[in-house]
């Protein structure tokens, strides 16, 4: 079984090093055409091909080119009238020959669309009656029969993702845009929220200057945040981690002896209110540290903490 899992890449990964040999000025003038077009992107195509075309429209739709899937029984009964003529169709048929596919191009033609056709064929009826033709022929299927879309699909599925991401990357889709398409998720939250919305704000753990060893302890221990700030919240002068207490107890095992300032880090990590989470939490990861003040100046109005597992 596991000699047939590795053939079956070893097959799939042969057709999609020919298919990227395929790749040339024609894939380019494809991406201009698209960002020519003022409408939205339809993609079309049955059977296997049509579940590829529900991928491939919905990477397109996430990554800044709105697009959606339109299978061809649905659009002889009507649905037509979904397509307007500023619309980009992407039909895709291996054989470049599907029935389905083939009775929608008339339509097409009287509605002036431009269409772009991903098919193994360059001589095939829908190639010659498309604006663009992308070349997916591959070497052979993995299916040992040669009988199952297996390789071909999966050469329309990456043609698909080069399309979304080129256009992607010409629109300079960010991640913030991104995270707007995506506001359910975990990657949304971390992308759309500034600090302000998760910051702790309540028993935040301030000390005083003069405060002896016990007192900084017992401090820590009640913010459970493994650290303590020192100075009041209108004027910070630094903090002490549970990491400088360990190292300040390595130095002098004398506790009564120990003064705020050996322990303190006097110039924290302070972020604004309004940074967003993603670029304050890729700073506490280059940083290596699990909590930064929120505030401006020495003024402080929070703190902001991940868990140290994300860290690693």
């Amino acid at each position: 079984m596991k000699d047939i899992a590795k053939r079956v890449f070893e097959v799939e990964i042969e057709s999609l090093q020919h298919v990227a040999g395929l790749i040339d000025d024609k894939f380019t003038a494809v991406v201009e055409a698209i960002l020519a077009n003022t409408g939205k992107v339809i993609v079309i195509g049955v059977g296997k091909s049509g579940l590829i075309g529900k991928k491939i429209a919905a990477t397109l739709s996430s990554t800044g080119t709105p697009s959606l899937f339109l299978h061809p029984g649905d659009a002889f009964h009507g649905d037509l009238g979904i397509i307007s003529s500023d619309d980009t169709i992407i039909l895709i048929s291996y054989s470049g020959e599907t029935d389905e596919v083939l009775k929608i191009i008339p339509f097409l033609k009287w509605n002036k669309n431009l269409v772009i056709s991903l098919t193994g064929n360059i001589n095939s009826t829908v190639a010659k009656n498309s604006s663009h033709h992308l070349n997916i022929n591959i070497t052979r299927e993995a299916c040992p029969l040669a009988l199952a879309p297996t390789s071909s699909t999966t050469a329309a599925l990456v043609m698909g993702d080069a399309l979304a991401i080129a256009l992607m990357e010409s629109r300079n889709f960010q991640e913030e845009d991104f995270a707007r398409f995506h506001p359910g998720g975990s990657l949304g939250r971390k992308l759309l929220s500034r600090v302000k919305d998760l910051m702790r704000t309540d028993n935040l753990p301030f000390i005083p200057h003069s405060a002896p060893f016990t007192d900084v302890l017992l401090r820590m221990s009640e913010g459970k945040l493994g650290m303590v700030m020192v100075g009041d919240s209108s004027h910070i002068e630094g903090v002490i981690t549970d990491g400088d207490l360990r190292r300040a107890l390595l130095k002098n095992q004398d506790i009564a002896k120990l003064t705020v300032s050996e322990m303190m880090t006097p110039n924290p990590v302070i972020v604004k209110e309004d940074d967003f989470i993603s670029q304050v939490e890729s700073l506490m990861m280059e940083k290596k540290i699990t909590n930064v003040l929120v505030g401006n100046g020495r003024k402080i109005v929070g703190v902001y903490q991940i868990y140290s597992q994300q860290l690693s």
